[in-house]
């Protein structure tokens, strides 16, 4: 391991905030995955319409713990593309933690 890579993934900023997870129920939308894509996301965090995730009220259901102090996505690893794409403190990330009154990432 490189001496300025992070020791472990709790060092990410995006796992003491989750608020892009938590942003709108009409953000985590399937959008460019295949069907083999989709069918790997367990069917209890997809939306009757079959069209994103499921979310209570804003939030997706495959997020766990409290926005801005510690959060994971239970799904990572098969997580659709809009939210792989979502990247620390570009624009979707700022606007996502305005919502929470979390600061912006430098």
């Amino acid at each position: 391991m490189a001496a300025d890579a992070p020791s472990s993934l709790s060092e990410s900023p995006c796992q003491t905030c989750g608020a892009c997870c938590a942003y709108s129920s009409n953000w985590p939308r399937f959008s460019t995955e295949d069907d083999a894509a989709l069918d790997l996301i367990p069917a209890k965090f997809v939306n009757d319409k079959q069209s994103g995730m499921r979310c209570e009220s804003d939030r997706c259901s495959a997020l766990s713990g409290r926005i801005g102090v510690e959060t994971s996505c239970v799904i990572y690893a098969v997580r659709p593309e809009v939210c792989r794409t979502c990247m620390p403190g570009d624009a979707e990330c700022a606007m996502a933690r305005r919502k929470w009154g979390l600061p912006e990432l430098e």
